[in-house]
């Protein structure tokens, strides 16, 4: 059945990088949207960036818009999450999350409950 597997994560000093990715598998139709949320201790998980199969759009918290970009290999039903000049503020876990529907934007980026399946997530940590 389908799976979402997280790697890349790691511990970094601010203004380093990371690539992060996330691979889907599984006998199921591709998803429309996937997406990277993070999640910080204590917080709730916030959306991070999403990327759109068909149309191929992508779209950016105001947080990481500049600094981040999101990108997708649909053979590989693989999205990866360039991470540059990382900050503090930016440690979390970050999960990878895919949905099959077609949603607005709106709720693809404020809904977290249009998102079917989560990774387990990979940790990143940004030291000041």
């Amino acid at each position: 059945q389908v799976q979402l597997v997280e790697s890349g994560g790691g511990l970094v000093q601010a203004g380093g990088s990371l690539r992060l990715s996330c691979a889907a598998s599984g006998r199921t139709l591709s998803p429309n949207t996937m997406a990277w949320f993070r999640q910080a201790p204590g917080k709730e998980r916030e959306f991070v960036a999403a990327i759109n199969w068909d149309g191929g759009r992508t779209y950016y918290a105001d947080s990481v818009r500049g600094r981040f970009t999101i990108s997708g290999d649909n053979a590989k039903n693989t999205i990866y999450l360039q991470m540059n000049n990382l900050k503090p503020e930016d440690t979390a876990v970050y999960y990878c999350g895919a949905t099959w529907g077609t949603y607005s934007t709106c709720d693809l980026l404020h809904d977290r409950g249009r998102y079917d399946r989560w990774g387990q997530g990979t940790q990143v940590t940004v030291s000041s």
